[in-house]
């Protein structure tokens, strides 16, 4: 029987369609066309060697050997510092200038190197760059929040295959994040425990839908996720902003998520995926009621007309069975 579930956290309620439900491998996708990985493209701006061929730096964390991980701006960014923060009323809406900031992470020298088979090291040195480039732009004066993603695969919105994530810094607070805000204070206003806490406890008291846990981090697949394998990452020590992760779960955290995306690698053979970190606003940072984590979002379904129309998601894969298959995929 099919059923409906409601994400307490986003506020969104899901169709769970196991009359429907496919079998995990049936998600996986045929990709006769994909090209072989190479290490180096003498065209391609973020590969070791062409650094000449994208813009100065910002930020580049290496040795006397050369950068293991740089940061750029973004050539082509949807937000820039370049342009004054304005506002604009208008009767058709509000309308704000394109101030920000967009940078572009270089996750690694090689063209082919990908996150899920990368060592726990290089893992870190991805994560330590986000830390600096989130605490960076959270200073801006103007920026409201700071959002770091990434992108992995055509299907995903990717249009450079050398490995990166990107960094954007807003003047508003995105519409998922203030939502994910209205909830979480609601709910702290009437239990007087933080929601992200509480569902994270209930998850490891249950462990259906957990596929792991470390000493810091602890990953899962939500009660009413809204598509296939999406899976959360979160953080035990309570936390509401990314710019509060210490070295030590720095370094949990890489081998974390490199377990789940390893997983999604070789269980569903390299599927195209967004992932996020979900912070509270910069000028929130020690707060009771919010709790950042990681979200990813494996592409290996599309959103249809029922779900533009009613704005409520199909999942035709059932939570705890996709957990099942993670947790018991085998990793060379």
């Amino acid at each position: 029987m099919s059923e409906l579930r409601y994400n307490m956290i986003n506020r969104e309620w899901v169709v769970i369609a196991s009359d429907r439900a496919k079998r995990p491998k049936d998600f996986i996708r045929n990709k006769k066309e994909r090209k072989e990985p190479v290490s180096y493209r003498k065209d391609c701006p973020f590969c070791l060697g062409n650094e000449a061929l994208s813009p100065e730096e910002t930020f580049r964390l290496g040795d006397e050997k050369g950068w293991r991980v740089r940061c750029i701006p973004n050539k082509f960014p949807a937000l820039s510092q370049s342009q004054k923060f304005e506002r604009h009323p208008s009767i058709f809406g509000n309308l704000i200038s394109g101030f920000g900031a967009h940078e572009v992470v270089i996750e690694h020298p090689r063209h082919d190197a990908i996150i899920a088979l990368m060592s726990d090291h290089e893992v870190e040195d991805i994560i330590r760059t986000y830390k600096n480039r989130y605490e960076f732009m959270k200073h801006i004066k103007g920026v409201e929040a700071v959002t770091i993603f990434k992108n992995h695969g055509p299907g995903a919105g990717t249009s450079q295959e050398h490995p990166h994530s990107q960094i954007i810094a807003t003047p508003i607070v995105p519409p998922q994040i203030r939502n994910r805000l209205d909830s979480s204070v609601r709910y702290f206003d009437l239990v007087g425990e933080c929601i992200f806490c509480q569902s994270l406890d209930n998850e490891l008291k249950e462990k259906k839908r957990v596929i792991m846990e470390s000493e810091k981090f602890v990953a899962f697949l939500p009660f009413a996720g809204a598509s296939p394998f999406i899976t959360w990452l979160f953080p035990r020590r309570h936390m509401a902003s990314f710019s509060l992760i210490d070295d030590a779960e720095i370094k949990d955290m890489a081998r974390s998520l490199k377990f789940v995306l390893s997983r999604l690698y070789y269980g569903l053979d390299n599927p195209d995926f967004n992932y996020t970190i979900r912070s509270i606003p910069v000028h929130e940072n020690d707060v009771e009621y919010f709790h950042w984590y990681l979200s990813i979002v494996p592409r290996i379904s599309q959103p249809a007309g029922f779900e533009l129309g009613s704005g409520m998601f199909i999942n035709a894969s059932v939570p705890e069975e996709s957990a099942e298959f993670l947790r018991n995929t085998v990793v060379p």
